[in-house]
């Protein structure tokens, strides 16, 4: 009569466990939270410089105002003024950057609450005179080549702003 086929189990295979896939870790600081750290750095930068301003310059620049008014020339103390605070600002804004990313902090306030860190390309701690380097390029490429020169982080491989690039160091989370 007819020849059995044998059973054929229509089981589905096991299925099997594929973890979501997860994005590489990158230890660099990427461009979005440095301005988040820049911007905080700000905040704190205005709310010491805005102060001193109004009581050191807006003196100066009333009796400017006024001698213009009248049409005379500003008095030399209101210039004088005006000639010596800016460049206390400055300074002060040097000092504030350089002074705490050598510091054991290794960075900003704004970079700390963040959780970011300057080091060299090595990862150690970089001198007073690195970080100074790295404060007078970020100026002169803002000041030669504008804000939009930051956007260089984004596409680096180690999220080095030319200013990073010209000092010989590196943005890192920790």
């Amino acid at each position: 009569m007819g020849a059995s086929v044998p059973a054929v189990s229509a089981a589905a295979p096991a299925a099997t466990y594929v973890p979501p896939a997860q994005a590489a870790y990158n230890p660099y600081g990427g461009f979005w939270i440095r301005v988040v750290a820049t911007l905080l750095d700000g905040v704190i930068i205005s709310a010491i410089a805005t102060p001193l301003a109004f009581v050191f310059l807006l003196p100066s620049i009333i009796k400017i105002v006024r001698a213009g008014e009248a049409s005379q020339d500003p008095p030399p103390e209101a210039l004088g003024a005006i000639f010596l605070v800016i460049p206390l600002i400055f300074a002060a804004m040097w000092l504030y950057e350089s002074l705490m990313t050598s510091s054991s902090w290794q960075g900003t306030v704004g970079k700390r609450v963040l959780h970011l860190k300057v080091t060299d390309v090595v990862g150690n701690k970089i001198s007073f005179g690195r970080a100074t380097g790295r404060f007078f390029a970020k100026l002169i490429s803002q000041t030669l080549l504008s804000s939009l020169v930051y956007i260089v982080v984004a596409f680096t491989e180690r999220k080095q702003g030319l200013h990073d690039m010209i000092a010989g160091t590196l943005v890192m989370k920790y």
